[in-house]
């Protein structure tokens, strides 16, 4: 998500992130069931994050701790292209197909992607199955294996120096001026679908910045440490719509 697509799309996590759980649990099941199926555990999260179990896990485990990997930071980037136009919950829900049909997101994989694997692409149901943004992930990965850096060196490049927890939604930018440069550098080196809202996103995401807000549990990983979270369990945490 970056959570919440910030500001003022931030607010509108928070009723999106009812709506999610309303349509995918309404049986009081599976990964959408509302919040008051789950075991209250007693601890206090930011708001976005008590929709669904899927949200929740996701919030606790893996969004803001610090992530790495050249092949971890293509998935998110991958991922986060995706997600435009369409809530969060729809891209956690399909990640395994996701990474299924992209082979783990390994870059040098994807780069060779051609015409068969882009059909292959448009017929997979399990995934969202947009032609430009199919054709976008393809020619990201080969940007991203012709760098001179790798992409995780490239885009931590951009952390900014810690600051205060927000003490509320309203108190999360959309984007700041590293999250513009960011994707000023990104789109001038030949990756698409990445505008300043969504190189936020992965900066929240991957720990670079540390938007859980203050009165919530989870401590974010500082930065340099190995927080232990990789490829395999890393996706964006971005809630509701947003645009580039």
């Amino acid at each position: 998500m970056g959570v919440g697509a910030v500001g003022r799309a931030h607010r509108r996590t928070r009723v999106r992130v009812g709506a999610d759980a309303a349509v995918a649990g309404a049986d009081g099941s599976g990964p959408g069931a509302p919040v008051s199926e789950f075991v209250d555990d007693g601890l206090v999260r930011c708001d976005w994050a008590t929709g669904s179990q899927l949200y929740r896990d996701y919030h606790d485990h893996e969004w803001g701790k610090a992530l790495h990997g050249d092949d971890a930071m293509f998935e998110r980037l991958c991922l986060e292209a995706f997600q435009s136009g369409l809530s969060w919950i729809t891209i956690l829900r399909k990640r395994p197909a996701f990474r299924a049909a992209f082979a783990g997101f390994e870059i040098a994989k994807v780069a060779e992607f051609d015409d068969t694997d882009r059909a292959r692409l448009l017929a997979d149901a399990g995934i969202v199955r947009n032609r430009a943004k199919i054709d976008a992930a393809i020619a990201n990965a080969r940007v991203a294996r012709d760098l001179p850096i790798g992409l995780d060196e490239l885009v931590w490049s951009f952390a900014p120096e810690p600051r205060p927890r927000p003490a509320t939604i309203a108190d999360v930018p959309a984007t700041t001026p590293e999250s513009i440069a960011l994707a000023k550098e990104l789109k001038r080196r030949g990756f698409a679908f990445v505008g300043p809202t969504t190189a936020y996103a992965l900066m929240q995401a991957t720990g670079m910045v540390d938007d859980h807000l203050a009165v919530c549990w989870v401590q974010a990983v500082p930065k340099g440490t190995d927080s232990g979270v990789r490829f395999a369990t890393q996706v964006s945490a971005r809630v509701g719509n947003r645009e580039e």
